[in-house]
């Protein structure tokens, strides 16, 4: 399974649609999550109607919350994201094999068996996660919190089952060539993680769009030994996952 977190503070202002480029990352197999970082005041409404916007059209989950809580939101939507993405292959195969809707249809007995196959497959799933960090100008007094959750995010999936990785990005990019800056590559460990954002190019500008757009290719171009959820449920064997429970 693969992930995009964006974390950002304000509007795009530059370059093609976010919401269009989110869109064409779930195209690609990619979930795009977003979450809006706040200190005093609110983002607009400009600002929250684009967070909403983006996660949708990527399948995935916004929230806005204050820096302090950024750590525990992170892992929040990583968790929901990887549980909504399993259920939605759930769904599909329930359609498929037993002629039934989606879960909630299923007799709860039935049910209740699916439900802990989707919570060992949550944890056990391999997982990418590509965090893109909004470093314009207005987001400087926010990446001590944005740092800080990184490294409980990457504490928090080296708890998992499954293996799991981290790359991380930030935007607008030092380099007037590219439009995302790539911080680290997939990495495992903390060790990998140093002291990031040490060189800024913090200005107005907010290309939000064409930075998703290069951590796509990113993803695509460096699968490493990850697979995509739909991997993990193409076996021989036509059932799929839930052939035991047809009735």
């Amino acid at each position: 399974m693969r992930q995009i977190i964006l974390v950002t503070d304000g509007c795009s202002n530059e370059g093609m649609s976010p919401v269009v480029a989110a869109a064409h990352a779930l195209a690609e197999g990619i979930v795009v999550n977003v979450i809006g970082v706040m200190d005093n005041g609110e983002l607009g409404q400009k600002g929250t109607v684009e967070i909403s916007d983006i996660a949708k059209a990527g399948g995935g989950i916004s929230r806005i919350v204050r820096s302090q809580l950024l750590s525990q939101t992170m892992q929040m939507v990583t968790r929901k994201t990887v549980s909504h993405t399993i259920q939605q292959v759930v769904n599909k195969e329930l359609r498929q094999i037993m002629g039934i809707p989606d879960l909630e249809s299923l007799h709860p007995s039935k049910r209740a068996q699916v439900v802990q196959t989707i919570d060992e497959l949550s944890e056990t799933s391999d997982l990418q996660i590509a965090l893109l960090i909004d470093t314009s100008l207005s987001m400087k007094s926010k990446l001590p919190a944005v740092q800080d959750a990184m490294q409980d995010l990457l504490l928090s999936l080296q708890a998992r089952l499954g293996k799991s990785e981290l790359a991380v990005f930030h935007f607008p990019a030092m380099e007037k060539s590219e439009e995302a800056q790539m911080d680290t590559g997939w990495t495992q460990e903390l060790a990998k993680l140093p002291n990031l954002f040490y060189k800024l190019n913090m200005k107005g500008m907010t290309p939000t769009g064409p930075a998703l757009l290069q951590v796509i290719r990113y993803i695509q171009e460096h699968r490493s030994s990850t697979k995509h959820v739909k991997d993990d449920t193409s076996h021989s064997d036509k059932d799929g996952m839930l052939s035991d429970y047809v009735v």
